[in-house]
């Protein structure tokens, strides 16, 4: 038998030998990401215009401290500091947002767009060493599976504002909010149930799934939403802005919510 002599070309930051889009991907992910922390930012210090009606902004809910009437505990706390600008959103925000940021496919994203780690295959990336997430900080992406029972709280918590979204001083009805409601819940809905943390919880713990046919049912289940968890993912987080935005913008006089009955 011969000897091949096989060389590896390492590149430099940036270079490639593909000729195809490879920057695309990871551009358009910088800029939708940054643009959804940006605007997700400046609405949560808002603190006010999160609600219109029976309509709750998902960036608000569940409104724990706030508005006295509305709030599951009351208004603002004694205990708050007086220098810090006050929002509902501020006891929120962490949690849904600790589940994006560690989920799998999220920290493959953003890793690739923010830190070209790498830029995308076969291309040179901006450091020599491979840590992975074995080490501080990045170990701590670990706790993504902890965050996802968190995550399936405010899924049930969304749906319920997703029902009162069709109540209007006590009479069922529809109006698009409605609509924007309910299609939040759903997509969000679909990225968490597809969730690998999920899939492994619910079957891939099990040495042979066919022994247990209803937790081989919920694997297939999750398995089928985990194959388009990227779709998911885009979806509703770019969803979850629009909601935010339609009840705020019908909170201001800016839009008119239109009652279908």
């Amino acid at each position: 038998m011969h000897e091949v002599d096989v060389q590896v070309t390492k590149f430099k930051f940036g270079q490639t030998s593909r000729i195809d889009l490879w920057w695309a991907q990871p551009l358009t992910v910088l800029l939708v990401l940054s643009a959804f922390v940006a605007y997700a930012t400046w609405a949560a210090f808002q603190g006010v215009h999160y609600r219109f009606g029976p309509y709750l902004s998902p960036l608000y809910s569940p409104e724990l401290w706030g508005n006295p009437l509305t709030a599951w505990i009351g208004g603002k706390p004694g205990w708050y500091p007086s220098w810090l600008v006050f929002s509902p959103a501020f006891f929120i925000l962490p949690f849904p947002g600790g589940f994006r940021v560690t989920c799998y496919y999220y920290r493959g994203a953003y890793y690739k767009s923010f830190w070209a780690d790498p830029p995308s295959c076969t291309v040179g990336e901006p450091r020599k060493t491979y840590w992975g997430e074995r080490k501080l900080p990045l170990i701590l992406q670990n706790i993504h599976r902890y965050f996802l029972y968190i995550a399936l709280f405010f899924i049930a918590d969304l749906a319920y504002d997703a029902w009162n979204g069709f109540w209007f001083n006590g009479h069922f009805g529809m109006g698009v909010g409605s609509i924007v409601l309910l299609v939040d819940v759903v997509l969000l809905g679909g990225y968490t149930f597809g969730c690998h943390s999920l899939r492994h919880r619910v079957g891939g713990v099990l040495d042979r799934l066919s022994g247990s046919p209803v937790r081989k049912k919920a694997h297939d289940c999750v398995s089928c939403l985990n194959a388009r968890h990227m779709t998911w993912a885009w979806c509703s987080l770019c969803w979850v802005a629009f909601t935010d935005f339609y009840v705020r913008a019908c909170s201001m006089g800016l839009i008119r919510d239109w009652r279908i009955f």
